[in-house]
């Protein structure tokens, strides 16, 4: 990494420094885990080449040539796809400097460095990953409070080969992404988030996103997607970005992630989203069992505040698209059916991606759900390679019916059957595995014609 070589006038320099930063999987976008840090690596002087494995293939003459392979960790499924690579890379490059960064590196550094990567990043990344240029030591995890750059996605696939809006008619649009902030306030115990950040947000300056937003509009993007872990959590700072937004690109829309807590709180600022362009909102509402949503999963709402929720953004004309975690320890086959009959009864089944009624509980190292004594005596052993504590549940039956549904979910999906064809699959093999005969599935009407809101073509899953 300090190779010198001579330029044309005889002069001794240093050889930039080659780096590659990896992405495996980033829920269909293009990655601003590469782009973001990009933008600080060129800015120093190094040679950056991205490479976004879930868009393009593995380019081996890259990682032969780096002088440091960085591997983007920001979620379960990522850090999974990641390991492989990572082991091919120190194959192919054994002199290479191997770093791990983003929310899943720092909770599973033990697990990275016994694969041979020699630096783990978690929390704000971009400076850190600067060590790769210059010798010193990153902390494991940093909060510290970054001047950030606008994001360079030079040498990413185009917007075009990522996940698209699909609007109610059919029509399509090119999605963009990009984050007003990091971290989150709250401390929901099964939030992968919560180790990392343990109650603490980053905001990204006002004029950073925006440029990032132009340059994404100037590259085709008709909507974009916030990715912040909860964006009111900075409500005047989400407000004033989407209003200049709209007022830059009238016709552009967007989708947010907010809190249930966050809707009922500051619903006198949905009326911003609305006439703003927000398409959709998700909301990770998780459960609909007020033991679960308070003491084991510590939610900050209740069955009662998602309802209320509902009905607001009805009211609004706005359309919420809920997101689950139906199968965990605590859950019932019972339990399980009332979840989609009153998903049915408030008339969501369109709003909800089918993988949602599939989800089973990760647990990763560092979860605050081990605060928990009694979640602590259902968990098994922390599994490495599945990053993730072993569970069964008491009841095999559920276990049983969860493994059917992902199976038949994922093939429902990949025949691109309708939302509600699927959810009336789901009811039906929920019933059997109750041994009770499914009933009419309730807001069915014969002839009732479908809901159909705004969403992506990337099912969400983590």
């Amino acid at each position: 990494m300090g190779e010198r070589l001579r330029d044309a006038c005889g002069t001794l320099r240093k050889r930039p420094v080659r780096v590659v930063l990896v992405s495996t999987y980033e829920l269909g976008r293009q990655p601003f885990g590469l782009a973001s840090p990009a933008a600080w690596l060129r800015a120093a002087g190094a040679e950056v080449t991205c490479m976004d494995l879930a868009r393009e293939p593995l380019n081996e003459g890259a990682l032969e040539a780096a002088g440091a392979v960085a591997f983007y960790l920001p979620m379960h499924t990522a850090t999974r796809l990641a390991i492989p690579v990572i082991q091919k890379a120190r194959e192919l490059n054994p002199g290479a400097h191997l770093c791990a960064y983003g929310l899943y590196a720092a909770p599973n550094a033990e697990y990275l460095r016994a694969l041979g990567v020699r630096t783990v990043l978690g929390g704000e990344f971009e400076e850190g990953l600067l060590t790769l240029l210059r010798p010193g030591a990153a902390p494991l995890v940093s909060l510290a409070r970054q001047q950030f750059l606008t994001p360079d996605r030079a040498g990413l696939p185009p917007l075009t080969q990522y996940a698209q809006l699909v609007l109610p008619g059919g029509e399509r649009r090119t999605v963009g992404y990009t984050e007003a902030s990091r971290g989150c306030k709250h401390l929901c115990r099964h939030c992968p988030v919560v180790p990392v950040y343990q109650g603490q947000f980053r905001i990204v300056r006002r004029e950073v996103v925006m440029e990032d937003i132009r340059r994404q509009v100037a590259a085709g993007a008709q909507h974009i997607t916030f990715g912040d872990p909860d964006f009111f959590n900075g409500i005047g700072h989400a407000t004033a970005l989407v209003r200049q937004l709209h007022r830059e690109f009238p016709g552009v829309t967007y989708d947010a992630t907010i809190k249930i807590e966050h809707l009922l709180r500051h619903r006198e600022h949905l009326p911003v989203l609305r006439e703003t362009g927000c398409a959709f909102v998700v909301s990770a509402v998780e459960s609909l069992d007020d033991e679960v949503l308070g003491r084991i999963f510590d939610k900050g709402h209740t069955r009662a505040d998602f309802v209320a929720a509902v009905r607001l953004f009805r009211e609004e004309g706005m359309a919420l698209a809920p997101t689950f975690i139906p199968f965990h320890p605590w859950m019932t086959l019972e339990g399980y059916g009332d979840l989609l009959a009153t998903l049915a009864e408030l008339d969501l089944v369109e709003h909800i991606s089918p993988v949602q009624l599939t989800i089973r509980l990760l647990i990763p190292a560092g979860s605050r759900l081990l605060d928990l004594p009694e979640a602590r005596a259902r968990f098994e052993q922390f599994d490495e390679a599945a990053l993730s504590f072993r569970w069964a549940h008491a009841d095999p039956r559920v276990d049983a019916l969860q493994r059917g549904l992902e199976a038949m979910v994922s093939r429902a999906m990949t025949a691109k059957t309708d939302r509600y064809t699927i959810f009336e699959r789901v009811w039906e093999m929920t019933h059997a595995a109750l041994e009770t005969r499914a009933p009419r599935l309730p807001g069915r009407l014969p002839g009732r014609a479908r809901v159909t809101i705004p969403y992506l073509t990337e099912p969400w899953y983590c």
